[in-house]
């Protein structure tokens, strides 16, 4: 049995999973808290936020993000990535500035104009 705080949504459930009983999920007050517990056991994911160089910009790094969360083991490796990207200003936010990030399938995206 694991505990896990639910980050679903502001209410914070206190939740267990019994990954011996097909990953069954108590404490939950809504479903979104059963999707989070059982997926946080099987295939944590995290939508992964950073920076990259910038030249010409406003500041020297461009503050970036993934569209979509990706593995959680994949999240060094991701930022390693992102520390040899160099990008030319001008950017908009939603730009895509790494495509497929590592083969998940989530775009890196700029959230600011510089």
């Amino acid at each position: 049995m694991t505990e896990l705080i639910c980050i679903g949504c502001p209410k914070g459930c206190h939740l267990k999973v019994d990954e011996e009983n097909g990953y069954k999920v108590t404490g939950n007050s809504c479903p979104v808290g059963a999707e989070y517990g059982a997926n946080e056991l099987r295939n944590p994911t995290r939508v992964l936020t950073s920076t990259v160089k910038i030249v010409g910009g406003l500041h020297d790094c461009l503050p970036v993000k993934t569209n979509k969360p990706i593995p959680k083991p994949l999240l060094l490796e991701a930022m390693a990535q992102l520390r040899n990207i160099e990008v030319k200003s001008p950017v908009r936010m939603g730009d895509v500035i790494v495509e497929n990030l590592l083969g998940t399938g989530a775009d890196v995206i700029a959230t600011r104009n510089m």
